[in-house]
């Protein structure tokens, strides 16, 4: 069954750009239709696909704003298999126009419904706020992928995160849900990783996806070439991490 994924966590440097790039490559890399889409002012998972988000004739704003359509607007002709719904820093212009509109909420939900039917799933890759972009984000999406970082003040973002995705899904989306929460730039040589790992096993149990995403410095590299890990090195332990991470997802949301 298709789904709408969306990415998100408040706190910015968990891995969430990377991992929709990632996570988008290696389900594309499975004969899974994938469209990403880059909710992000920053273009991160534009950049990480290879796409010049200073040279865009229409962005996720344009959409956004009823001045484009989706299919207008998609990305195609990439080094990656995958299809992209791309931003950059205009889309900061887009924060208050929905705080304004009617329906500012369910402005991507509508967007996205003219070519949700060509995609096996949709990623969307959400800013690290929880801003109206978020918002549309949820109200969107069936499920919420969360990265973290196994430190202290993860947990506490989290606890934040999980209120607001409650809220959204009283309020806007009912169906929405917590698809997973996948722990990212993990060292399990690190004794606070282990001691945040153990309370984030005993408070969120099945919730805790299985695969963690290693500290790995081709990760880290893939970005500067506009290709995810999986291209860029792909026999490398963050590439395989992904790789696996889109099998657990497929077994679990049945993708």
């Amino acid at each position: 069954m298709s789904q709408i994924i969306a990415l998100t966590n408040q706190k910015g440097g968990v891995g969430k750009s990377t991992s929709a790039v990632n996570l988008a490559a290696s389900l594309a890399g499975l004969d899974r239709r994938v469209l990403l889409v880059d909710l992000d002012p920053q273009g991160h998972a534009s950049m990480g696909s290879g796409i010049d988000k200073h040279g865009l004739d229409k962005s996720v704003l344009d959409v956004l704003l009823g001045e484009a359509t989706a299919a207008e607007t998609i990305v195609r002709k990439l080094p990656v298999k995958y299809d992209v719904l791309p931003s950059n820093g205009d889309l900061t212009a887009a924060e208050v126009e929905l705080m304004h509109a009617e329906q500012g909420e369910s402005g991507l939900s509508t967007a996205l419904a003219s070519v949700f039917s060509q995609y096996d799933v949709v990623l969307i890759d959400c800013p690290p706020s929880l801003n109206m972009l978020t918002v549309n984000a949820l109200a969107a999406a069936h499920g919420v992928l969360i990265p973290l970082q196994c430190e202290f003040y993860a947990l506490e973002g989290l606890s934040a995160l999980l209120d607001t995705v409650e809220q959204i899904k009283q309020s806007i989306n009912p169906d929405l849900a917590v698809s997973g929460i996948l722990r990212t730039m993990y060292d399990k040589r690190t004794s606070l990783t282990r001691e945040v790992d153990k309370q984030l096993r005993d408070y969120f149990g099945d919730a805790l996806l299985k695969t963690t995403i290693p500290r790995n410095v081709k990760v880290a590299e893939a970005p500067s070439h506009g290709l995810p890990v999986t291209q860029y090195a792909r026999f490398s332990r963050g590439s395989q991490a992904y790789r696996v991470l889109a099998k657990e997802l497929i077994r679990r949301l049945a993708l």
